[in-house]
C-alpha cells in the first residue's frame, strides 16, 4: 500500500519564522524518529572524488539514521531508444521500492524546498507509517512514468539542471544539514 500523496503536501507555511523572519524547523529540539533512508542514483560509475564526498556525508548521516547509497547503472539493457532506456531504468528503480516507503524524486520541475522544509519533511516522515525515506536521482533523461506515479513528492535542488553526480552531492549535504537542523546543532547557520 503506497503512502498517500496528501501526506507530503508542502504548504507555504511549512516552517515557522522567528521575530527576525528567519525560517525555523518545527521539530528542532524535539525527539524525531531516526527513519532509515536510501538514496538511489541512476548513472555511470562515479568519479572517485564524488564517491569520496558521498562516503563522507554517508558516514556523517549514519550518526542520525541508517542510510544506503545505491547506484543503478544507466541504460542497464543498452537500449538505443531513449524511451526504452528510461523504461529500463524505471523498472530497475521501482523494483527497489517497498510499499511503505516514502518516495521522493529529484526533478527540475519539482517543488522548491528550503533546508528547514526538508528537515520538517524528514520529521513528518518519522511520525507516519513510512518504513523508510527513499530519494531518487534520475538518469540522463530523468525519471520514468512508473516512478513518477509512485513518488510521494517531487523536489528540485536548484532551478538549474544539475549533472546526476552533482545532484547526489548536493542531496547528501542537504540530508546531513536537515538532520543537524532537527537536532539543533550548529552546522546550519
Amino acid at each position: 500500500m503506497a503512502i498517500p500523496l496528501i501526506a507530503c503536501h508542502i504548504p507555504s507555511s511549512f516552517t515557522s519564522s522567528d521575530a527576525q523572519g528567519e525560517r525555523k524547523c518545527k521539530y528542532t529540539g524535539h525527539s524525531v524518529r531516526a527513519i532509515p533512508m536510501r538514496v538511489i542514483t541512476v548513472g555511470k560509475k562515479r568519479d572517485r572524488g564524488i564517491q569520496l564526498i558521498v562516503d563522507e556525508y554517508t558516514e556523517k548521516i549514519w550518526h542520525y539514521c541508517t542510510i544506503d547509497d545505491v547506484l543503478i547503472r544507466s541504460n542497464p539493457k543498452n537500449a538505443r531508444d531513449v524511451k526504452a532506456q528510461i523504461e529500463d531504468e524505471d523498472i530497475a528503480v521501482t523494483n527497489l521500492i517497498r510499499s511503505d516507503d516514502w518516495v521522493v524524486i529529484l526533478d527540475e520541475r519539482g517543488k522548491d524546498m528550503c533546508s528547514e522544509q526538508l528537515a520538517d519533511f524528514i520529521g513528518d516522515a518519522g511520525i507516519t507509517g513510512a518504513s523508510r525515506l527513499l530519494f531518487c536521482v534520475g538518469g540522463p533523461y530523468g525519471h520514468g512514468r512508473q516512478l513518477r506515479q509512485r513518488a510521494n513528492l517531487s523536489i528540485k535542488l536548484s532551478s538549474m539542471v544539475l549533472n546526476h553526480q552533482i545532484a547526489l552531492v548536493v542531496l547528501m549535504e542537504q540530508l546531513y544539514r536537515a538532520w543537524t537542523i532537527l537536532k539543533g546543532q550548529k552546522y546550519h547557520h
